[in-house]
């Protein structure tokens, strides 16, 4: 079984940027209900990782097929009732498209409309590694500068201010009854990444309570989503973000993430939604300004450095974040930090592998001191203290 996270990514890279978890492009799973899952990744992708979901571990390439193909095809001609459906939620969405600059990259995704004056909530993976990004709002075709307000990276939400907006059109949420096994539901998204209308794929709710443990296994990241809603709607890459509204028009989820066969079968996919009441708590609190152990408010702060898991230089039984690759011109490269380092401690946060560097780093905001310590390939330690730089969205 593969199975991909549902944002799309535009280009590729192999590792993981410091400053933020490793982007997280493609994802998740079937099972039983309440059941754990184990999601292994293979390549960290442009904007998101490519993830897979089977009963034994498996590594796989960036790609939405196998070998690049296509995902199953998103239905051509919706019923009246999806159609429907689509005509009241199409203009409370806004498609978002991510620039991830150092990785060469960019990213697209959904999102959903919170006010008229432009806040929109979205998948934390759709701006995972963002150095800027775009909104346009379905509903009047207008395009906006946005600003990443804060993040949720356990609960994969964040949420976005746009520059300037007005007069938007805020999502219906159904808080009660609670979604039901068997119910009919629709997604709706960019599936693709090609903006403009909406595409539309319905289905029924197949599953409650999912749990997902998603595992970079080149990056050594990982990645817990419970609570989910299960369906077996066709979601795609660039639906991340997105609602799954029931037959009468409310949001009961936002998308996040899809699975489909290594040989693509009509009605093999499966999706998994945020619960919409979880999603519009954490935003809340976002928009709110409170930060926690997972909700981050601001801007990340930013080392300069890509990095891999990485045994450490004359102590094989212990493990850090390899450094791959430093950015001139930031914090990193002004310690001296070269590729082939193993970090080993940020701030006196213990660093064994890039998910410890990442949580640690996402304590802190530019501007802040903080203390490194790092082994070189001599096994030499070395410390420093340096003031992290303004970094990537999340």
């Amino acid at each position: 079984m593969r199975y991909t996270r549902s944002a799309k990514p535009t280009s590729t890279a192999d590792l993981t940027w410091a400053g933020h978890r490793p982007p997280a492009g493609h994802l998740p799973s079937s099972g039983r209900r309440r059941s754990r899952r184990h999601v292994a990744v293979g390549a960290a992708g442009a904007a998101l990782a490519l993830l897979a979901l089977t009963a034994c571990q498996v590594r796989l390439s960036i790609g939405s097929g196998p070998a690049g193909q296509a995902g199953p095809a998103r239905q051509a001609r919706p019923s009246r009732t999806e159609a429907k459906v689509a005509r009241a939620i199409d203009p409370r969405l806004v498609d978002v498209v991510s620039t991830l600059r150092y990785q060469d990259a960019s990213a697209a995704g959904t999102g959903l409309v919170l006010t008229s004056w432009g806040e929109v909530v979205t998948n934390n993976h759709v701006i995972k590694g963002a150095t800027s990004v775009q909104v346009t709002d379905v509903g009047s075709g207008r395009t906006y500068r946005a600003t990443v307000i804060g993040y949720d990276e356990q609960d994969d939400v964040a949420v976005l201010r746009l520059h300037g907006a007005s007069g938007l059109r805020a999502i219906r949420v159904r808080h009660e009854p609670s979604p039901r096994l068997g119910e009919v539901v629709v997604a709706l998204g960019n599936a693709g990444g090609v903006g403009g209308t909406p595409a539309v794929a319905a289905g029924r709710i197949t599953g409650l309570d999912e749990s997902i443990i998603a595992t970079d296994q080149a990056a050594g990241t990982d990645e817990h989503l419970s609570g989910l809603i299960r369906t077996d709607a066709a979601i795609r890459a660039g639906d991340s973000g997105g609602p799954l509204v029931s037959a009468t028009g409310q949001v009961v989820g936002i998308d996040t993430a899809a699975s489909s066969q290594f040989v693509f079968h009509e009605g093999s996919t499966e999706g998994f939604a945020i619960p919409i009441g979880r999603a519009l708590a954490i935003a809340r609190l976002i928009e709110a300004g409170r930060s926690s152990a997972t909700i981050h408010i601001g801007p990340t702060g930013f080392l300069g450095v890509r990095v891999t898991n990485g045994r450490v230089p004359g102590n094989p039984g212990q493990t850090g974040a390899r450094v791959a690759s430093v950015i001139a011109g930031f914090p990193a490269a002004r310690t001296g930090l070269m590729a082939g380092d193993v970090i080993v401690s940020l701030a006196g946060h213990p660093v064994s592998s890039p998910t410890g560097l990442a949580t640690a780093l996402e304590l802190f905001h530019p501007g802040d001191r903080i203390a490194l310590r790092w082994v070189d390939s001599e096994g030499r330690g070395h410390s420093a203290t340096l003031v992290l730089a303004r970094g990537p969205a999340a």
